[in-house]
């Protein structure tokens, strides 16, 4: 049976939390310290399975790894062209980054490989890195559609190419400038919205000069990577569902520490901001090239806002609670230009439309967004159809509804956020489960 998660309403949060590591930076760690010349030490890599089989595909390809232990990790690296040809088909899980990223780093390798994924990854589409690729001179062949699984052919002579991106996508960028790395000549991606920076950010930390002007990033091939530690802050994604329910408790003051404000990242802040959420930032620094700081939130009457279109990449992981805020506001709260929620690992804009509306919301799903009212939550079951953002979305609804939330298909909440259950529990979620 499915882990189902029981939500009884609370209306109190309170306390002082960490939660997990940023998943993208943890990805990224794996990836850059494997093919960089010397010992790379990490702290505060997220232990959940997506990063966790980002580590086993490196493992799998030669690369030393001590760790994860208490968030540390030890990789010994082989260099760019030290990686090893796995002996099976490297599975990623349900990870998209992972995918998305390694399609274009082991692009130049001179072994064929095989990157498969679960049932919900082998949904997602494929061609929007493969076909640039193949400009390149990489030869990756997909599943019919342009899906999973991916099978990489090696020995490919790789040229760098200048590419406008036709849609924002930090995935597809990353891929392309790694493959590039690769690459004879000069790579230069232009994104037509920013997206989060994080492969530049630690491609720099690692000795690989990337070059920003505006919206073109570009990097020449052939250099190398030299390791360095890498402290990874808290991930936005995960401290938004406790920003929120910082916001709509009645009775609230929680402070989250050492979260991750990269400023590709904070739309989250920016948009609670904006409905007029009580939320202060405190002890901002800088860790490995990224910005960090602690975010306190207290109660606050939240009003409905039209979302500026400008915000809505910088948030695009956050919307599935930032729905569930907008149910709790006063008034309208209207979100236009998110269509790429509808290839996650859900069409998030249909399934929080549909469990909103199951729970009494009047919520209408767009092509490219929704119209909420805000209002009373009622009780009611809802299928997070195996994604882990919407199991703990409307985990963040119980606090404002009226009675008991039952929401299926959970089991997926360990692949971002495996202590979500007993950090809900400890501010103040009235959470059990029937495992």
């Amino acid at each position: 049976m499915s882990l189902q998660f029981k939500l009884q309403p609370a209306n109190k949060i309170s306390g002082e939390i960490r939660v997990p590591g940023d998943k993208s930076v943890s990805h990224r760690s794996i990836m850059f310290g494997s093919i960089a010349e010397g010992t790379t030490h990490v702290t505060g890599f997220l232990e959940g399975e997506d990063s966790l089989n980002t580590l086993r595909a490196f493992k799998a390809m030669g690369v030393e790894i001590e760790g994860p232990v208490d968030g540390k990790v030890t990789i010994h690296g082989v260099g760019m062209h030290g990686l090893k040809k796995p002996t099976t088909t490297l599975d990623m899980g349900n990870s998209g980054t992972s995918m998305r990223l390694l399609s274009g780093l082991l692009s130049g390798q001179a072994f064929d490989l095989e990157l498969a994924g679960d049932a919900s990854l082998t949904k997602r589409p494929m061609k929007r890195v493969t076909d640039p690729l193949a400009l390149m001179g990489a030869k990756v062949d997909t599943a019919e559609g342009g899906r999973p699984p991916l099978k990489i052919h090696g020995g490919s002579k790789m040229k760098g190419i200048h590419y406008d991106m036709p849609m924002a996508s930090a995935q597809v960028k990353s891929c392309l400038l790694l493959a590039g790395m690769y690459a004879e000549g000069e790579t230069s991606v232009v994104e037509p919205a920013p997206t989060r920076d994080h492969t530049e950010r630690m491609l720099t930390a690692f000795g690989y000069p990337v070059k920003t002007v505006n919206n073109k990033m570009s990097l020449q091939g052939g250099g190398k990577l030299i390791a360095c530690d890498i402290d990874v802050p808290t991930d936005i994604s995960s401290a938004a569902f406790f920003m929120v329910m910082g916001a709509i408790a009645k009775d609230s003051d929680i402070l989250i520490k050492h979260v991750g404000i990269n400023p590709t990242r904070t739309g989250v802040i920016d948009i609670l901001k904006l409905m007029g959420a009580n939320l202060t930032l405190e002890n901002e620094q800088e860790v490995g090239g990224e910005p960090v700081a602690d975010i306190r939130v207290k109660s606050s009457h939240l009003k409905g806002i039209h979302v500026p279109e400008e915000l809505v990449p910088l948030a695009i992981d956050e919307f599935p609670v930032l729905f569930v805020a907008a149910a709790c506001a006063e008034g309208q709260t209207i979100v236009t230009g998110a269509e790429e929620l509808r290839v996650k690992e859900s069409d998030r804009i249909q399934v929080m439309a549909d469990g909103l509306v199951a729970l009494g919301v009047d919520a209408t799903a767009t092509d490219d967004g929704m119209v909420i009212n805000g209002g009373t939550i009622k009780s009611g079951t809802v299928n997070s159809h195996d994604d882990h953002r919407i199991a703990m979305a409307f985990s963040v609804a119980s606090l404002g509804a009226e009675g008991e939330i039952v929401i299926d298909d959970c089991d997926n909440v360990n692949t971002s956020f495996p202590t979500f259950v007993e950090l809900a529990n400890l501010v103040g979620l009235n959470l059990t489960t029937n495992s």
